[in-house]
């Protein structure tokens, strides 16, 4: 496995991790999960930014795409969340916010 793939699958099984609750003791079961919804993508002709609406608003209550940005700018789910929350629906602002975000390490959801 490239290095590349594993921090994708590291960074998918963290997001699941969070996603349920951050609790210990079931990494295996995340990393496992993590691979397998990682290989169903790489076969699928999409891209992150094709499964998000083609409007310029992002749906605050959409998991699957406060999951993308966070998975495409490499931000946390918490963070992608915040983000809209507070940015409400404007797709490009979000977006510049979110990359910054991921750069500069800093933490909006403080």
């Amino acid at each position: 496995m490239g290095d590349e793939q594993h921090e994708k699958i590291q960074q998918r099984a963290y997001a699941i991790w969070e996603r349920e609750g951050s609790l210990h003791g079931d990494h295996e079961r995340h990393w496992q999960t993590a691979k397998e919804e990682i290989e169903r993508e790489a076969a699928l002709p999409l891209t992150a930014d094709d499964a998000l609406p083609q409007t310029r608003e992002m749906d605050s209550n959409d998991p699957l795409t406060v999951e993308a940005l966070a998975l495409r700018t490499g931000i946390t789910v918490q963070q992608a969340q915040d983000l809209i929350d507070r940015m409400g629906d404007d797709r490009t602002a979000i977006e510049d916010a979110a990359r910054s975000l991921a750069v500069g390490g800093r933490n909006f959801s403080k």
